[in-house]
């Protein structure tokens, strides 16, 4: 076993915040994923990086050693992207992006992309998955950033870059947080917050429909900083993934999460564009960026009956 960039990012972030949950937040992956990165890259190392406690994650003197020599492979790499391919690059780049990747994957994205990819620019539009769909399938843009989970259009090809596990949301103190994992049949008996925007809401029927059992929903919003502030408030419960979870809300309280034992799918967020496109240099050096942070991505063509 051997460690990789992705074992080194997910280091460096750990390290620089201080906590798993907000490396997970600044990666845009699942703090599940943190975790193991770590214990993979202590396993090839055979020291321990870190102590663990309530406050968090404090490096051990090897972990303080082993950092600055991943900032020198970071850097190094970092460079050779430049030098080789990014500097001689000069062109635009036409791509849209569904709201959730909008809000919650690319800000952090695009400060980057910037520094990498310095002569690309970069023209960025907000779209819905389906008229994401039509402008892909039409040529009005060249490539997206989308809940690949979402995709429906045979014509477009998707490579899946993250998986966010999707996990139950509760107000602190809750009784379900005594549970280690709990059912959906557990959830169906709490006033549930639905979420409608990125088409959520047809999403969670999906699931719940194979378990032949309904939500008590008493609220349907497109906002997931409403869901959030109406789960912490105590005003009930919702199915939402590691990628937007924030522990607090805006009134600065409370909420955590619970895992469910029922097969709820996680959202799958990546990269798409047209069927059989011939890729230009841009839309290849777009592709490398993210390749390099989230490693072998998980391609496929999207089926109308993979909806999920």
């Amino acid at each position: 076993m051997s460690y990789n960039l992705r074992h080194l990012k997910y280091f460096i972030a750990t390290a620089e915040l201080g906590q798993v949950s907000r490396a997970a937040i600044e990666l845009s992956v699942s703090q599940s994923a943190v975790t193991a990165a770590i214990r993979e890259l202590e396993a090839v190392l055979g020291v321990r990086l870190f102590q663990r406690s309530s406050l968090g994650m404090t490096l051990t003197e090897a972990g303080r050693r082993f950092l600055a020599s991943g900032y020198d492979v970071i850097a190094k790499v970092e460079d050779s992207l430049q030098t080789s391919e990014a500097v001689a690059l000069k062109g635009t780049l036409d791509l849209a992006a569904s709201y959730t990747v909008m809000g919650y994957f690319l800000p952090v994205h695009l400060d980057r992309l910037a520094r990498t990819l310095p002569d690309i620019k970069l023209n960025l539009r907000e779209m819905s998955r389906t008229a994401l769909e039509d402008a892909l399938v039409s040529g009005q843009i060249d490539i997206g950033v989308a809940l690949t989970s979402n995709i429906t259009n045979p014509e477009i090809s998707t490579e899946t870059l993250i998986r966010s596990p999707r996990r139950l949301w509760l107000p602190s103190r809750h009784h379900l947080l005594s549970r280690e994992k709990v059912t959906l049949e557990e959830i169906s008996r709490e006033p549930y917050v639905m979420l409608t925007v990125d088409e959520a809401a047809h999403t969670s029927q999906r699931y719940w429909a194979r378990c032949r059992m309904e939500p008590q929903v008493i609220m349907r919003t497109s906002s997931i900083e409403a869901v959030r502030s109406m789960v912490a408030n105590g005003q009930g419960v919702s199915i939402l993934s590691d990628m937007v979870y924030r522990p607090w809300s805006l009134e600065g309280r409370r909420l955590e999460t619970t895992e469910i034992i029922d097969d709820v799918p996680a959202m799958d967020v990546g990269l798409v564009w047209r069927r059989d496109e011939s890729f230009t240099p841009e839309m290849t050096a777009f592709r490398s960026y993210f390749r390099s942070l989230f490693g072998t991505p998980q391609m496929g063509t999207a089926r109308p009956e993979e909806f999920a």
